[in-house]
C-alpha cells in the first residue's frame, strides 16, 4: 500500500501532482522570442521538406513534430542522426530544413550529422535545446532555447519535463505555421482522410463551404 500524507492523500498521488506540475512549469517558462518567428518563416519558406532529427526520446519528440507537420502542409520527414551515418543522409537537399532536438546541445551522434548536413547541402538549420550556448546551437541558423529546466523524475535525470517543453514547443511551431499558410479544414481532410478526425474535418468543410 502506498503511504499517506499529513493530509491523508496517498503519496503516489502527491508525486503524481508535482510531476505534473513541474512539467506545467515547464512549458510556461518558455521565452518566446523574435526567433520563433524566424523559425517560422524558414519553414514557411521552404521549398523543399522539413527534416526534424534527435537522439533518444527528444527523437520521438521530433518524429511526432514530423508528423504533424505532414497532415498540416507541410512535407516533412525525421531523420535518425545513426542511421543518417549509414547512408539516410542522401536524404537532404539544400532546399530542406532540419529541425534538430537536443536538451544538451552536445549529442555526438547529432553534431557530426549536422556538421556533414551544412557541408554537403548548405540547408537552414534549426535547433531547439536548453543551452543556447552549446556545439549544437553554434552550429545552427536558429536556436528555440527552452531555457534551463529541472526534471522532477527523483533522480533528476530521466527527460520528463524538458522533453514536455519541446513538444509544446514543436506544436506551437507547427500550429503558427499552419495558420500562416492558410491551411484549411478542407485542406486537413485532403491529407488526413482516414478515422475520425478525417470524417470530422470533411463535414466540417462542407459545412463551412
Amino acid at each position: 500500500m502506498s503511504g499517506k500524507t499529513e493530509n491523508n492523500i496517498p503519496s503516489g498521488l502527491v508525486r503524481a501532482r508535482a510531476v505534473l506540475e513541474a512539467e506545467a512549469a515547464a512549458i510556461r517558462a518558455i521565452p518566446l522570442d523574435e526567433d520563433f518567428l524566424r523559425a517560422v518563416e524558414i519553414m514557411r519558406k521552404c521549398k523543399g521538406k522539413v527534416i526534424t532529427t534527435g537522439m533518444g526520446k527528444v527523437g520521438i519528440i521530433a518524429n511526432k513534430l514530423a508528423t504533424t507537420l505532414s497532415s498540416t502542409g507541410t512535407p516533412a520527414c525525421f531523420l535518425h542522426p545513426g542511421e543518417a551515418a549509414h547512408g539516410d543522409l542522401g536524404l537532404v537537399s539544400k532546399h530542406d530544413v532540419m529541425i534538430t532536438f537536443s536538451n544538451s546541445g552536445k549529442t555526438r551522434e547529432v553534431r557530426e550529422m549536422l556538421a556533414r548536413a551544412k557541408q554537403l547541402n548548405g540547408m537552414h538549420l534549426i535547433a531547439i535545446t536548453a543551452h543556447r550556448n552549446s556545439p549544437i546551437a553554434r552550429q545552427s541558423d536558429v536556436v528555440l532555447c527552452i531555457g534551463p529546466v529541472k526534471e522532477p523524475c527523483p533522480l533528476g535525470l530521466t527527460p520528463s519535463a524538458s522533453t514536455t517543453a519541446m513538444l509544446a514547443l514543436s506544436d506551437a511551431l507547427a500550429l503558427v505555421l499552419l495558420e500562416k499558410k492558410g491551411f484549411t479544414k478542407a485542406d486537413y481532410a485532403k491529407f488526413h482522410h482516414g478515422g475520425y478526425l478525417g470524417k470530422k474535418a470533411r463535414r466540417e468543410a462542407k459545412t463551412e463551404a
